[in-house]
């Protein structure tokens, strides 16, 4: 059983540190919501203070990791040009997406949200950690405060939705493939 280095770090970005970005929107949208609720009986201590910033702050990493692999690592793979004559576009995924009207606009509509629209999450979630360090226990009484976070942890997770589906997508019709091949299991033929 063996994976391409390409194969890997695609999955690294995406189901790495994309889909555990996703994953932790739920506790960060509870606990937010928790304590600046309207009608929050109780403030938070500093432990879950503490507890809530770190969380957001790995929330952070996660994003612009994400961001930053995809636009560094996969991105310029996906957008790689073949050589003069090449006919087999396997390996050049905007190409081979390019190469069929019925999968052209996966390309055209497809990559160029997810390449702009990804970038909208790790600086709303960046946003949305500063103001509640900032703020803390603070956060509970400006109504607006209170809502503008919340309304970045939505933008947050939409543009995350919107990248990582488009994302799944594209890579089910063209994959970004190549790269020395890494061997995880190795199976030994029966004589």
């Amino acid at each position: 059983m063996e994976i391409s280095l390409r194969d890997l770090l695609t999955v690294l970005h995406g189901m790495g540190f994309g889909a555990l970005f996703m994953l932790a929107f739920a506790g960060a949208v509870a606990e937010l919501y928790r304590i600046s609720a309207p009608a929050a009986a109780i403030l938070p201590t500093p432990g879950a203070q503490r507890l809530l910033r770190w969380y957001l702050i790995a929330m952070v990493v996660l994003a612009w990791a994400a961001v930053l692999s995809g636009t560094y690592m996969v991105y310029p793979w996906y957008r790689a040009v073949p050589p003069a004559g090449t006919t087999d576009l396997s390996l050049y995924p905007k190409f081979l997406l390019n190469s069929s009207p019925d999968t052209s606009a996966w390309h055209s509509l497809g990559m160029e949200w997810k390449e702009h629209v990804a970038w909208l999450a790790p600086i709303a979630i960046t946003m949305v950690a500063y103001v509640t360090a900032k703020y803390g226990a603070g956060l509970t009484r400006p109504r607006h405060l209170r809502t503008a976070v919340m309304a970045f942890v939505v933008v947050a997770f939409a543009a995350t939705g919107v990248a990582g589906a488009f994302g799944a997508f594209l890579n089910k019709y063209a994959p970004v493939r190549g790269g020395p091949a890494i061997h995880i299991i190795q199976v030994q033929e029966r004589e």
